[in-house]
């Protein structure tokens, strides 16, 4: 049994739930502590947290402090959302924060956010799975965006953010001083255009059925049981629709007691709705859902996964490389060829554990820029690396932090270009030592899949790699001709063997 503390810095609220973690019993919580700070309107308005919600901060973290103790918390996570994202002086921030309570807070990009919040709702094992079954939409509403993901045979398809938190909106309406009358017709007419876009994009062959809601509002209703009997059950959207066009007619004062929220919530609330309500029209569905999880849970859950405590029921990883495979469609990607380099990459990457010391990670980047290889093609068949590159780092990828998504971005920009060496100008700031590394092994990989197909036609019906001293002996069943690909292989090879001081060497092998 281990004792873990997950920590929320939120647009809106600071969370803590303590979890008990058991590979037995799995994840339990036994308590969960909120405070409403509102960083998020300081961000969104100025661009920077005010010297007083960091004071207001600080002393809420060192509460949660003597809580770890008293429940003699073992481990623990903090990360930090929008807010603190967005803010200008992020590093000075966090730099305030570990000096006055001794927590170390990490920020988390947009998408690994999102990814976590994924994970929460996962947690819900066969509740989730059995969801997901057919069409579903996960709509995550957050203070500053919101996301929007599309599961198709339960498996994640497209994900795309928004940049309509309801803290954003929030400030927007009070900005053109609208009534609360107003609030609806104001943000549909803000929404339409993006959702427009997403539609277009999206949705234009898939059937929508079912939506899973991820918020700190609407959720809050489905906790109070009304609009189902029983917490965490699913409703109907014409039962939804009409329970909350009852709540919309009350007074903001009257709510306050109805729902036992505060003025400020009750805005908030009305701001989701408003949100959703329009996003349920754009997708026609039929069932809601509102599992009540938290960024908390996401976190506890992630944590106990890493550390072995519990083993996922659901391929998060597969998640991952499903969005990929969607971004190469968009851009005309050729599945065939990725499949083929994506192939050969990894039983080349397999085959040099022993040197390259990359783990499970790493793997899945390489299968990343396999999958993307030529997506810059779309743009440029001449200028194809840099094309590339600037399309993956542009293209958020739900899963990859950011740094991640530079490493493969890169890889793919140097397997068409001449690679630029660590100390070079011109070196994206996202880019570290280690990173630096990582692109480099990575690189060399990807070059010598890329060599071993490079007349396009999948000659290589089974490719097998053994490293025997300083050759790396590469197998490869055809009856073709392959002498394209071993006059080209030499100038691929000399990369890699600078790389890792392997020779890489083909032998050909006829096949019957």
């Amino acid at each position: 049994m281990k004792t873990f503390a997950a920590i929320d810095v939120g647009s809106f609220e600071l969370s803590m739930k303590i979890f008990e973690l058991s590979s037995r019993k799995g994840m339990r919580e036994i308590d969960h502590i909120r405070h409403h700070i509102d960083l998020g309107t300081d961000t969104y308005a100025d661009g920077k947290i005010a010297r007083e919600r960091v004071d207001e901060l600080c002393h809420y973290l060192n509460e949660y402090t003597q809580i770890m103790k008293s429940y003699r918390v073992e481990d623990y996570k903090a990360y930090g959302t929008s807010a603190i994202r967005e803010t200008e002086n992020t590093v000075i921030i966090l730099d305030q924060i570990r000096q006055r309570t001794g927590i170390n807070v990490e920020v988390l990009s947009n998408s690994e956010q999102r990814f976590l919040d994924y994970k929460s709702i996962a947690f819900k094992g066969g509740a989730f799975n059995k969801f997901i079954e057919r069409g579903t939409a996960i709509v995550d509403i957050g203070g500053g965006s919101i996301q929007l993901s599309l599961f198709d045979r339960d498996m994640l398809m497209a994900t795309q953010n928004l940049r309509l938190g309801v803290l954003r909106l929030r400030e927007i309406l009070h900005h053109l001083n609208a009534g609360r009358a107003g609030y609806e017709s104001l943000i549909e007419e803000m929404a339409n255009s993006q959702l427009a876009v997403f539609k277009k994009l999206y949705l234009k062959d898939k059937q929508i059925n079912n939506l899973i809601i991820v918020d700190d509002y609407i959720s809050a209703l489905f906790g109070k049981r009304l609009f189902a009997e029983h917490v965490g059950e699913q409703t109907d959207i014409k039962s939804f629709s009409e329970c909350m066009g009852r709540i919309c007619e009350r007074t903001p004062q009257e709510l306050t007691r109805f729902l036992d929220m505060t003025e400020d919530s009750i805005e908030l609330l009305e701001i989701s709705y408003f949100l959703l309500k329009k996003i349920i029209q754009i997708m026609d569905v039929e069932l809601l859902w509102a599992p009540g999880v938290t960024l908390c849970d996401g976190i506890a859950y992630e944590y106990a996964q890493k550390n072995r405590i519990i083993l996922p029921e659901h391929d998060f990883d597969q998640d991952i490389v499903a969005c990929a495979r969607n971004i190469s469609r968009r851009y005309m990607g050729s599945r065939k060829r990725g499949e083929t380099l994506e192939q050969i990459a990894l039983t080349v990457f397999d085959s040099m554990r022993k040197v390259h010391g990359m783990g499970k990670r790493e793997r899945l980047l390489l299968r990343m820029a396999a999958i993307l290889h030529d997506c810059g093609k779309y743009v440029s068949m001449v200028n194809l690396g840099e094309c590339s590159y600037s399309i993956i780092r542009a293209t958020e990828i739900i899963g990859l932090s950011h740094v991640e998504r530079e490493i493969v971005a890169s890889v793919v920009k140097y397997n068409h270009l001449d690679f630029e060496y660590f100390d070079t100008a011109g070196r994206p700031s996202a880019i570290d030592r280690d990173s630096y590394l990582k692109v480099a092994k990575l690189t060399a990989i990807l070059r010598i899949a890329n060599g071993l197909d490079r007349s396009h036609k999948h000659k290589f019906r089974d490719v097998k790699a053994v490293l025997r001293d300083n050759e790396l002996l590469i197998t490869v069943a055809t009856n073709e001709d392959i002498t394209l690909e071993k006059g080209l292989f030499h100038g691929r090879a000399g990369f890699f063997e600078e790389v890792y001081s392997v020779r890489p060497v083909i032998k050909q092998k006829r096949t019957l």
